[in-house]
């Protein structure tokens, strides 16, 4: 079974059946996997903000929703992450592509990493990091944490989870 494949069962085995997404090439397979899971409601969003206001609206309207994203937006989401989705105490678990450490290609992506884990530290947001694909198996119980405590979490997946940068 493939490591997208795996992500996406634990997530449906914990009856999240709304995801949305902002594009990233790290989590290009995870987004291509619930695409093609029919028991999925997938919508695509442009913003990452934007996409936990639809997992807030999701999650008022009965249903466990989740996001997928790439660390260097984290900034923009600081104030719906505060104002709505821990105000409310709702629970999002957020799979995030964690850029910008070692034999990262882009200049850019740098800034933001240096960055990410404060900020989620800041936020009392609890924060898990998978560097090796064996640590998917923390997946399932990291998934009940968030629902069962109505807290959002940030589940960082580094380069040498998804395989490098073509480096390796």
């Amino acid at each position: 079974m493939s490591i997208h494949a795996r992500i996406v069962d634990d997530l449906i085995a914990n009856d999240i059946r709304f995801m949305t997404t902002v594009p990233c090439k790290q989590l290009a397979g995870v987004i291509e996997e619930i695409e093609n899971r029919p028991d999925i409601m997938h919508v695509p969003a442009n913003k990452e903000d934007e996409g936990m206001g639809l997992c807030a609206g999701a999650w008022m309207g009965g249903k466990r929703s989740a996001i997928i994203m790439q660390n260097t937006a984290l900034g923009v989401t600081i104030n719906t992450l505060a104002t709505l989705i821990q105000f409310y105490r709702m629970p999002l678990p957020m799979l995030i592509s964690y850029r910008g450490e070692l034999r990262e290609p882009v200049a850019c992506q740098v800034e933001m990493a240096v960055h990410t884990k404060a900020l989620l530290a800041q936020m009392h947001i609890p924060t898990y990091h998978f560097h090796h694909q064996s640590d998917v198996e923390e997946l399932d119980a990291i998934l009940k944490y968030t629902f069962m405590c109505n807290k959002p979490v940030a589940i960082l997946t580094d380069a040498n989870f998804w395989g490098g940068y073509g480096d390796q």
